[in-house]
């Protein structure tokens, strides 16, 4: 008997008047998945929306999804392999923002918004799978990124797949074993990159939950089962973190291997009082780079 998934639920009713509603999502495919992905954006309405593995270039990302209505949206992909988005509410964000792509970007795996002080970045992180180095080498990169980040007084919000089980309770225990996605070199980094301030916003939320994935197998019923992995983060500047702090992983939405996880957090850094600082030189390359 072939298990059906439950129908997709309502709206996450949070009754939180301020703050921003964050959401991440590894979609598997926006073509394939561009009706769903869209009713899950009008249902959910989130304020900063950050998209993986859309295996799709921008031109190929159907509409009415490719400029969504009521979003500012960067698509930043190549046909079939990789890709992120991240797409802003624009009753939040009535103007555009520049989009960027740090230098170390060389997969279409990051994409990252300027919002005065706080920074917003989408990203996908090798797996590894195929060639260890090349993993280790972005996550350097991007834990390296992260700390400019700090050293210039911005608070990051840095959602996606990280592509690594944080510790153990992140796996199931049929599936914890010396593999790629579980290594020590790999958590060694993720651990430095939550070194700069970072919280993890799921696990603050769900401390001693250990059943909490958000990647299962599309086999054996496994998600179904709930025997996974907990590959999907929000690491979010403490600053941003208070006691309103609200994170979910919804398992029952979507067909894609991985659930979408939705946070909320504050809509101003605690203690900003002072103009963000103006060095810039974290940003290393625009999306008007790309176009010179």
């Amino acid at each position: 008997m072939i298990a059906r998934r439950r129908p997709m639920p309502s709206r996450s009713r949070i009754d939180i008047r301020t703050g921003v509603k964050i959401a991440t999502w590894n979609v598997n495919g926006v073509r394939a998945r561009s009706s769903e992905i869209l009713h899950w954006i009008d249902r959910e309405e989130p304020d900063v929306i950050c998209l993986q593995e859309t295996k799709a270039s921008p031109e190929q990302v159907p509409e009415p999804l490719a400029s969504v209505a009521g979003y500012h949206a960067h698509w930043h992909g190549h046909k079939g392999y990789s890709g992120v988005a991240l797409l802003l509410r624009t009753a939040r964000y009535r103007d555009a923002p520049a989009f960027f792509h740090p230098a170390f970007d060389l997969e279409h795996r990051i994409v990252v918004a300027a919002l005065g002080s706080v920074v917003v970045a989408s990203v996908y992180v090798p797996n590894g799978g195929k060639d260890l180095a090349v993993k280790l080498t972005f996550l350097h990169e991007l834990v390296a990124w992260a700390g400019a980040l700090e050293a210039a007084g911005k608070h990051l919000v840095l959602c996606g797949d990280f592509n690594v089980a944080r510790t153990d309770r992140d796996v199931h225990p049929a599936l914890r074993r010396p593999m790629i996605g579980q290594s020590s070199p790999e958590r060694d980094l993720i651990e430095a990159l939550f070194g700069y301030g970072l919280v993890d916003v799921g696990r603050r939320v769900d401390p001693d939950n250990d059943r909490l994935f958000t990647w299962w197998a599309p086999w054996r019923n496994m998600r179904q089962r709930n025997i996974g992995w907990r590959l999907d983060y929000i690491a979010a500047s403490a600053a941003l973190v208070d006691e309103t702090l609200h994170c979910a992983t919804y398992r029952d939405v979507g067909t894609s291997d991985h659930a979408p996880v939705i946070a909320h957090l504050r809509d101003a850094p605690r203690g900003l009082d002072q103009p963000a600082p103006s060095d810039l030189s974290w940003r290393s390359r625009s999306t008007s780079d790309d176009l010179a």
